[in-house]
């Protein structure tokens, strides 16, 4: 019949009612699913870059605050400069993600390169690995303060104001003579550089420390005594 193909007004009304309200329902509860899984992923992501990239750029507990400020083309530079005509061990202090201890590395130098912060120095172990002189450089994760760096003959430190004093009291204690020490952007207190190359963030100090101690190297020499 006509109302059985053709329903009154009130009938559709009702349908509908009952009708939209369950699309709309659905509708709403596949955005709702949609929209958790897009945060749980952004959050995901942050959670992943934040813990990945906060190593690379917030200080490492330290006795004084040390950041990882990467040392710029001009500064590796003028590090190798000061290391022309040198040879034997490497030591950067504070080595970040590996630069000048593989650029050392580079010049035939046995280089090694302490640093706080893990992620940094895996990165430099990798970066070793890529460049092909991880047979020439080692990596530690150590506290500076707590290592000794007796038998390197050439020491470089990114260092900041504030530990420069004690690191060089440090290096004073327990370097030889012939080591070559080069402080990158900022020069130790009280020594004197025995050369300096570059300008502004990118200068370098260099010192040695035969001059900056004074040791004098002295040959005895015995004469034998003579009677009268």
């Amino acid at each position: 019949s006509e109302n059985t193909l053709c329903p009154s007004p009130g009938a559709m009304s009702q349908a509908l009612a009952k009708e939209v309200p369950q699309e709309e329902s659905e509708g709403g509860s596949r955005r709702s699913s949609w929209g958790l899984l897009v945060t749980a992923a952004v959050g995901g992501t942050l959670v992943t870059l934040y813990a990945v990239a906060t190593p690379f750029v917030t200080p490492a507990l330290r006795k004084v605050c040390l950041p990882f400020v990467p040392a710029t083309a001009a500064q590796i530079q003028n590090v190798l400069k000061m290391l022309e005509n040198r040879s034997g061990s490497l030591v950067d202090i504070g080595s970040g993600d590996g630069r000048i201890v593989i650029a050392a590395a580079k010049k035939g130098f046995q280089a090694v390169g302490y640093e706080l912060n893990p992620w940094l120095v895996w990165y430099s172990r990798y970066r070793a690995w890529r460049d092909g002189v991880h047979q020439n450089t080692k990596f530690y994760i150590s506290d500076l303060w707590k290592v000794s760096f007796s038998h390197y003959r050439n020491v470089v430190v990114f260092g900041v104001p504030q530990m420069m004093p004690q690191l060089e009291k440090k290096l004073e204690e327990e370097l030889e003579c012939n080591a070559r020490i080069i402080a990158c952007r900022f020069p130790f207190p009280c020594w004197i550089p025995d050369d300096t190359t570059g300008e502004g963030i990118d200068t370098v100090w260099a010192y040695d420390l035969k001059h900056s101690r004074g040791c004098e190297t002295k040959s005895l020499k015995i004469t034998p005594e003579t009677g009268s």
